[in-house]
């Protein structure tokens, strides 16, 4: 049934590895290298993705360099020297500058040559298989064909986040407001979430990035979604370092999957 439904993984931000020519983000603490990195997610959802036979795609890059889930001209001029958009506008944008505890990651910004080499490195091949999932199921005459778009969240909001110091449900599902996808597509996102056990909260704090809002177009038949997985339930969220919760975190990410494929078939 997996190999035929319409249905596929996105994990942009789980690449822990960082580009040689990214000097600035060499050497640094691994609490603020891994202070915004999707951690383990791709050890908590490849085993299902294995298992079901469900179409995926990750990075190895760190989002620090790139980060997959903006666009290349999400930037300013505290990260590319002489860009149009102001200082501050873009601070945790396509080239991170500072994190979301505000440490700072680039103390000048790069060269407009540098964040084009990066993004031919980094940007274009990821969203090239992003664009050929989408179009290897209409090739199999799918009409509608759904994307979800896996990451993980703090569990509490920090001060630069839209909630400081609110703790956060289990799971997050955004639809760009409900634009990003049918809104069958997220009852039964969300529907399979609680079923597997987690709780899961809607929209808030997140709402989808530019993944969800440049791949969910559901007039064309493309509806895609976000799923922020809260990382206190299998992580050290001080130290980075996974726990023995993510076993069962897996297990219940397995069941939410298997609950998707089938609630989609019947949509089909």
């Amino acid at each position: 049934m997996s190999q035929q439904l319409p249905f596929f993984i996105t994990m942009p931000h789980s690449g822990e590895e960082i580009p040689k020519q990214c000097d600035w983000l060499q050497n640094l603490p691994e609490e603020i290298l891994m202070c915004d990195v999707d951690r383990y997610i791709d050890v908590l959802y490849q085993p299902a993705i294995d298992k079901l036979k469900i179409r995926s795609e990750k990075t190895k890059w760190h989002r620090y360099a790139v980060d997959l889930n903006r666009i290349p001209t999400d930037i300013d001029e505290s990260s590319v020297i002489g860009h149009k958009n102001p200082k501050g506008m873009f601070d945790r944008g396509y080239h991170w500058v500072v994190t979301t505890k505000n440490d700072i990651l680039m103390k000048k910004p790069i060269s407009e040559n540098l964040h084009h080499e990066l993004t031919d490195l980094i940007y274009a091949p990821f969203h090239k298989v992003v664009c050929a999932q989408f179009e290897y199921f209409k090739s199999k005459n799918q009409k509608n064909i759904f994307h979800l778009d896996a990451h993980s969240m703090p569990s509490l909001g920090t001060k630069m986040h839209k909630d400081p110091g609110q703790l956060r449900a289990d799971v997050v599902v955004s639809d760009s407001l409900g634009k990003s996808c049918d809104p069958r597509f997220r009852d039964i996102v969300i529907s399979a979430y609680v079923t597997a056990g987690f709780k899961v909260g809607y929209n808030w704090p997140y709402v989808g990035g530019r993944l969800t809002e440049h791949y969910g177009r559901p007039d064309l038949g493309q509806h895609a979604i976000q799923v922020e997985l809260n990382r206190a339930l299998y992580m050290n969220e001080e130290t980075k370092k996974i726990n023995s919760n993510h076993v069962e975190i897996q297990n219940k990410i397995e069941k939410a999957l298997i609950k998707i494929q089938i609630d989609l078939a019947s949509i089909l």
